[in-house]
C-alpha cells in the first residue's frame, strides 16, 4: 500500500511526533532488516516509506506541495507491487579500498541475489539497470521481489566470489507476509 499525502504531516507537527513515530518505523525496520555477510536487505512497507519522507520532509523543510508530491512518487517506488517485496539493498564494506574492489568485481552481483521460499525455489529480483555502474556497482541497491504474495524464508547470494544466505526468523517472516496480505 502507496503512502498518500493525507499522511505526511509538516515538518513542525513532524518534529513534535518525531520520536514517537521514529521508534515505530525503527520496529518495523528491525522486523524487515535481513543480514547476510556485507549484504543488508531492507524490505520496504509503508511505515518504512512513510518515515523517509517524514525524515525528508523536515530535513529539507520542505513545503511546497509539488515537492512533496516528488517525495512520495520517489520513496513509494522502493514498495513492491501486488505479490512483490520491495527491497532496498545495502553493501556494507567499511574499508574504502576493499568496497572499491568488491563493487568493481560484484558488477553483476544484483543477478545473482535471491530470496528463498519455503518450496526452496530462489526467485530473483528485478532491479532499476541505471543503478548498475559500466565498470562499478553502486553500493546501494533498489530491488523488487516478485515472490507470488509468499513470504520469503531466506535471502542470500549465489555470486561466485560472495556465495551467503540467511534464513529468516519466524517474526521476520511474518512481518513480511504482513506486508504481502495488506497489499
Amino acid at each position: 500500500m502507496t503512502v498518500q499525502r493525507s499522511e505526511i504531516l509538516d515538518y513542525v507537527t513532524y518534529e513534535e511526533q518525531r520520536s514517537q513515530i521514529r521508534a515505530q518505523a525503527m520496529e518495523a525496520k528491525r522486523l524487515r532488516r535481513v543480514h547476510a555477510d556485507c549484504l543488508a536487505f531492507l524490505f520496504e512497507n509503508d511505515t518504512t516509506v512513510r518515515y523517509q519522507v517524514l525524515e525528508m520532509v523536515r530535513t529539507e523543510k520542505i513545503v511546497r506541495e509539488a515537492d512533496i508530491a516528488h517525495e512520495l512518487k520517489t520513496y513509494n517506488e522502493l514498495l513492491g507491487g501486488p505479490g512483490e517485496l520491495g527491497c532496498t539493498l545495502l553493501i556494507g564494506i567499511d574499508d574504502p579500498a576493499v568496497r572499491d574492489q568488491k563493487l568493481t568485481a560484484w558488477l553483476n552481483l544484483v543477478e545473482h541475489l535471491y530470496v528463498k521460499l519455503a518450496d526452496g525455489t530462489k526467485v530473483r529480483p528485478t532491479f532499476d539497470p541505471r543503478q548498475v555502474g559500466d565498470t562499478r556497482l553502486s553500493s546501494v541497491q533498489y530491488l523488487k521481489f516478485p515472490v507470488a504474495g509468499q513470504a520469503p524464508v531466506a535471502c542470500g547470494s549465489d555470486h561466485p566470489d560472495l556465495s551467503v544466505e540467511q534464513v529468516l526468523s519466524a517474526e521476520q517472516q511474518a512481518a513480511l507476509r504482513e506486508d504481502l496480505n495488506n497489499m
